[in-house]
């Protein structure tokens, strides 16, 4: 069976509250001009303490769920205590964090009838938004390095269908991709990775979690078992929980601590 074998336990107590003398980064809310929706758009972006034009910085770009728009992580998980605690102890590779709106709409706010179809087309909307409006404006706009090892994507529930959908569709930008408690909307596993040799020579990482008490684990159950079956290396994460935020934020610390590290699983 191929995968890493990395023993994880839950992050540690007060892992999301800050310490009396850790560092604090930066989220702001930024608009960028999307061709693809025809509008002007809103996301959320961490800089980390000491972010500065001296150096470059890897980015992961991190997805929400269905129910949510940019500012979800930041309403639920407050990624940047999670982040901050992690820089202090010199567990991070310098990174921003870029939370884009996944449903590339006109109106993309988390109203009405989530499921209709509108709006489910919205999320696979997405990957162009991603591709060519939200990455050229981060590489234009922050001290970024601008290969595809630099580059990470993930995201929860729908948010992780988006990222496994485009990440490893999208080789040639992505090498560090992860699945949170991945939703429907996810590809069959052999059509997120036909060439599973390529998928195996291209990525440095790709990361599936869920909680053992989810009623969606059933997709991230098939994709591990295709993976495996096909040799493609993962981590492979079940944890305590369900479909909810503890075990999201729990994901967030470890997945960030691995990417952009100098090890391949």
């Amino acid at each position: 069976m191929a995968k890493y074998h990395l023993i994880l336990n839950n992050a540690p107590a007060g892992y999301d509250q800050y310490g009396e003398t850790v560092a604090r980064g930066k989220i702001d809310t930024v608009e960028y001009v999307s061709k693809t929706v025809g509008t002007t758009r809103k996301m959320m972006i961490y800089t980390p303490p000491g972010y500065t034009e001296n150096q470059r910085y890897n980015v992961l770009y991190l997805l929400h769920g269905i129910g949510g728009d940019e500012t979800e992580w930041c309403h639920h998980a407050s990624p940047q205590v999670i982040l901050d605690n992690l820089y202090a102890a010199r567990k991070l590779a310098p990174m921003i964090v870029v939370m884009p709106n996944g449903r590339a709409m006109p109106n993309d706010r988390a109203e009405g009838n989530l499921f209709d179809t509108d709006k489910l087309k919205a999320f696979e909307d997405f990957e162009s938004d991603l591709l060519y409006e939200i990455i050229p404006f981060i590489e234009s706009n922050y001290w970024v390095q601008i290969d595809r090892e630099n580059r990470a994507l993930a995201g929860l529930s729908m948010g992780g269908g988006q990222s496994l959908n485009i990440g490893l569709g999208n080789l040639d930008h992505f090498a560090w991709i992860g699945g949170f408690s991945s939703a429907p909307n996810t590809k069959a596993p052999e059509r997120l990775v036909p060439h599973p040799e390529e998928a195996t020579s291209k990525l440095k990482l790709l990361w599936l979690s869920c909680g053992v008490l989810d009623n969606l684990k059933h997709v991230s159950d098939q994709t591990h078992a295709y993976l495996s079956q096909h040799n493609v290396p993962h981590i492979w994460y079940e944890e305590s929980g369900g479909h909810d935020w503890p075990v999201w934020k729990n994901d967030l610390y470890h997945f960030s601590q691995l990417i952009f590290q100098k090890f391949q699983v």
